[in-house]
This record gives C-alpha cells, sequence and structure tokens, in this order.
C-alpha cells in the first residue's frame, strides 16, 4: 500500500511540474504509463483534476495512443510482428499458436501476470522474417512448431531471473 502513495505522490508531482503548460496531458499521461505501467482509470481521474480537464479527454487521449495502457501488461510482453515480411512467411499462425498456447487472445494478458501477447507491425528484422520479440529479445525465422519451447523457456523462469 505504501507504494501505491508513493506512486500516487509521484504522479501529483508530475502533474504539479506540468500543470500550466499548454499540451500538459500527453506528458502527464507518459509519466502516469512509466510510474505505474499502465494508465488505469483511478490514475485517469487523478489526471483530470490536476490539470482541471475532464475524464473523458484525458480516456479519450490515452486510448488513442498505442503507447499507453489502461490494464496492466504481463512481465513478457511479447509482440509478433504481422508486417508485411513477416506476415507473408507465416506470422499470423505463429500469432495463432501463441494465442492457443497462453489462452489468451491478441492484446491479452494471462490470469496469471506472467505473459501479454500484442500484435505489432515492423521490428525491424525483415530479414528475420517471421519475428517476434519477448521484453526486446527477438526470435527469427520462427515456426509454430518452435513456439512451446520458447514459451516453456519464460514459463520456468525463476521470478528473479530476467
Amino acid at each position: 500500500m505504501d507504494d501505491e502513495r508513493a506512486k500516487f505522490a509521484e504522479l501529483e508531482k508530475l502533474i504539479a511540474e506540468h500543470k500550466d503548460q499548454p499540451g500538459a496531458l500527453m506528458p502527464v499521461l507518459q509519466g502516469a504509463q512509466g510510474i505505474f505501467g499502465y494508465v488505469p482509470e483511478d490514475v485517469q481521474k487523478v489526471i483530470a483534476e490536476g490539470l482541471g480537464v475532464t475524464l473523458a479527454e484525458v480516456y479519450g487521449v490515452a486510448t488513442f495512443y498505442a503507447q499507453f495502457s489502461l490494464y496492466p501488461k504481463g512481465k513478457y510482453l511479447i509482440s509478433v510482428c504481422l508486417g508485411t515480411a513477416c506476415y507473408v512467411k507465416g506470422s499470423q499462425s505463429v500469432l495463432d499458436k501463441l494465442s492457443k498456447i497462453l489462452e489468451i487472445p491478441v492484446g491479452g494478458t494471462t490470469p496469471d501476470g506472467k505473459f501479454t501477447l500484442e500484435a505489432t507491425r515492423c521490428l525491424g528484422a525483415c530479414g528475420l522474417a517471421p519475428v517476434m520479440m519477448i521484453n526486446g529479445r527477438v526470435y527469427g525465422r520462427l515456426t509454430p512448431d518452435a513456439v512451446p519451447a520458447i514459451i516453456d523457456e519464460y514459463k520456468n523462469k525463476a521470478d528473479d531471473e530476467e
């Protein structure tokens, strides 16, 4: 609970620093995302009140930009490229396999909070297509059959490993 209070104190300080600046909502949302890891409704309300804007405005910006999440992300963020090079080489089947193994839809997070699955556009590794990234680590030339072993590697990591 003290950790939560500290986060809200940090948010209040951030709001105070930007309050009188034009366009303050964007940097405050970015800061809030950094503090909390996502921007839940209670955080949006504090931002709205602190900046003197409506909750609808805060929600509108938070849902318009892909950089913001309204829900917590998993410990391991899995991004599967659906850009042209990856898509034509089978990335959709890799994404489908991940969704099936993890038992979550694209955009979802596993109930244990360990994995979040996202579809993205180009990851900049077209020569390795199809590609996925897990917390910044790139996996290329994937096939659906390779997916279970990769996921098992992360499932079996100790909590203090990264």
